[in-house]
């Protein structure tokens, strides 16, 4: 099981990699497009951008390997959890999933989407808030269940209000490539956004996002 101090470095070693790589999204068949470096890499997509195309992976966060167990074309072969478990910036996720018992749960889900905070998305945690967190494996197991929604939700379908598999809602917020949920859902109190979505894997579509998402029973 992993412990607080651990998952929590993770978090902070992984996020320092998710800052430096976001450069650019690159295609499952190795072709990449523009990004941006530094705090740029953050900037919100313009609303006006066309919807991106059903099939692609979209957001400024898309950076993975052009090919191998981390490349899109790779992560759309495996489950969720063995998928995001080939990219390093998801260490403090894949730890915590470990430690609540979900991998075999979230791997044997048939169409979800899930929305995966990033390693950054734990850094933004408080830490005392983290750790007590992450030390309550049943208010983690509510946490983690809170980001996963059922039915592979396209880019044109993921705004809105859905119901997570916690028996609870999250609404997110936005169009086109520009995707957001309100600060007064997440830990941190901070809006969440999504940096890459439409990721596949062989049984979720994966939506990366930079907060970690809080249940509506919580505190």
């Amino acid at each position: 099981m992993t412990t607080p101090s651990r998952a929590r470095g993770a978090a902070v070693s992984a996020a320092a990699v998710l800052a430096v790589t976001l450069t650019a999204c690159t295609s499952a068949d190795g072709g990449a497009a523009a990004g941006a470096t530094g705090s740029s890499a953050a900037a919100p997509v313009s609303s006006t951008a066309a919807a991106p195309a059903a099939d692609q992976p979209f957001g400024p966060g898309c950076v993975v390997p052009a090919d191998g167990p981390a490349s899109f074309a790779g992560m759309s072969t495996a489950p969720v959890v063995t998928a995001l478990g080939a990219n390093p910036v998801f260490s403090a996720l894949i730890g915590s999933v470990t430690a609540a018992n979900l991998v075999d749960s979230l791997n044997s889900q048939q169409d979800v989407t899930v929305l995966a905070p990033a390693d950054a998305a734990f850094q933004a945690v408080p830490a005392d808030q983290l750790n007590a967190l992450l030390a309550d494996v049943p208010q983690l197991t509510a946490v983690l269940t809170h980001h996963v929604v059922s039915g592979r939700l396209t880019p044109a379908e993921i705004a809105g209000q859905h119901t997570t598999a916690n028996n609870d809602t999250v609404t997110v917020e936005g169009s086109g490539e520009t995707f957001t949920i309100p600060g007064d859902q997440t830990l941190s109190g901070q809006p969440a956004t999504v940096v890459c979505g439409n990721v596949q894997t062989a049984n979720a579509t994966v939506y990366v996002i930079d907060q970690v998402l809080k249940p509506q029973n919580a505190g």
